[in-house]
């Protein structure tokens, strides 16, 4: 009984709302992805199992689709059993090109009209209106327009931005659209009525890059790209770090209040470095206040002393610890930070497997578990669970 068990939607297949459909999904909604014959072009998409090419056997599939189940269908040759699965729907979650669902049948005005509680997502590159809708686009293209990639990169500027991995550019648009439906079936339960949300990807992506956008707009300051940390007007401190071992971590949030600095201090005696560290009396005096406040750095310059003291004494611990010690040391007395981990390191990182994240996944078709990436969250009531990608057209009865 997941947080949205009993909402019903209906998904046609389409990289670009596969993973808000997933979200959906392993949040407890029953999500039928009507799929083309043949299946959707993303079972197609590597890596594969075993190196092994095959519909079944498509590890991005099996990733963006857990928790759903499949029909078949041609939406131009049976858009009338595709419509009667939608009429006892919650959700229409939809990336067709505008103007085609119309052209069926099967667009907002006439569903809307048919059905007053339905819900309608559309997710596609520049919105239902745009003079653009006919452009080619691509996962990249919608990242380096939108603006999140000219943030990204190192502070040597003749080297040229760097692309965020992993379908961010679409995993952005597929966030805005869960975040937006859920208020939309929250507004349902007050007035009994669907609507429509129109999410343009290209705008999402303008809108999801921290400073950058509104930094222009609003003070007309380009950020600057710096390696491993924040993208600014000018440069900040580094924050990754070599350690004892040769690899990386992240210096991530320095001291910002008296008790952090005073148990810094203490972590320094235990590990016998005061003396070591030239800066140990500021960070005593910064223990020793009543409260610190970045605020408080142009009126008291010494205020900005003990808080640059406490960014280097994070370095001076990383560069004198191994990797892992130096996370776990600064982690129990609250100051954040991370090993710079691979994948398959961060899924066996011993919190994460505390937590459950690395979750064992059924697969009955090959009589074995799977592992995959699992809840980042809990809910007390309401469980997360999951099941395995769906095979084609394994709930074609589901059509009816």
């Amino acid at each position: 009984m997941g947080p949205l068990d009993g909402v019903k939607v209906v998904e046609l297949a389409h990289e670009h709302v596969a993973w808000a459909g997933k979200l959906l999904a392993d949040l407890g909604a029953d999500v039928v992805v009507v799929e083309p014959p043949g299946g959707a072009p993303q079972r197609s998409a590597g890596p594969f199992l075993d190196d092994e090419p095959g519909p079944e056997r498509s590890l991005s599939w099996w990733h963006y689709n857990t928790g759903k189940h499949s029909a078949v269908a041609d939406l131009e040759r049976e858009r009338e059993q595709v419509a009667a699965l939608v009429g006892g729907s919650d959700v229409v979650l939809e990336a067709e090109p505008p103007g085609r669902l119309a052209a069926l049948g099967m667009g907002w005005d006439t569903l809307s009209a048919r059905h007053p509680r339905l819900i309608m997502v559309s997710v596609t590159p520049f919105g239902q209106e745009s003079a653009r809708s006919a452009e080619p686009v691509t996962e990249l293209t919608l990242m380096a327009e939108g603006g999140p990639v000219w943030s990204c990169g190192y502070d040597d500027h003749d080297l040229p931005p760097v692309r965020g991995g992993g379908n961010q550019g679409l995993h952005i648009g597929c966030h805005w659209a869960v975040m937006a439906l859920l208020v939309a079936l929250m507004e349902r339960e007050r007035s009994g009525r669907g609507q429509r949300i129109d999410v343009s990807m290209s705008a999402a992506n303008n809108v999801t890059t921290e400073m950058a956008s509104y930094g222009w707009l609003a003070a007309a300051e380009e950020m600057r790209r710096q390696t491993g940390r924040h993208a600014a007007p000018k440069p900040t401190a580094r924050t990754q770090v070599r350690c004892r071992d040769g690899r990386y971590v992240t210096t991530g949030v320095p001291p910002r209040d008296p008790g952090t600095f005073a148990r810094v201090v203490d972590l320094l005696d235990r590990r016998g470095l005061r003396d070591e560290f030239p800066l140990t009396a500021l960070l005593e005096m910064g223990a020793e206040r009543e409260q610190l406040s970045y605020a408080d750095i142009t009126s008291d310059p010494l205020v900005g002393e003990m808080l640059a003291a406490g960014r280097e004494v994070l370095s001076f611990l990383a560069e004198r610890l191994d990797a892992y010690d130096f996370f776990s040391e600064t982690q129990r007395i609250g100051v954040a930070t991370g090993v710079i981990y691979t994948p398959g390191e961060a899924m066996q990182d011993p919190n994460a497997v505390a937590r459950r994240f690395p979750t064992p996944v059924h697969h009955p078709e090959l009589d074995r578990d799977l592992t995959y990436p699992g809840p980042p969250y809990r809910f007390s009531g309401t469980p997360w669970s999951t099941r395995r990608a769906p095979l084609l057209g394994e709930h074609q009865e589901r059509l009816g």
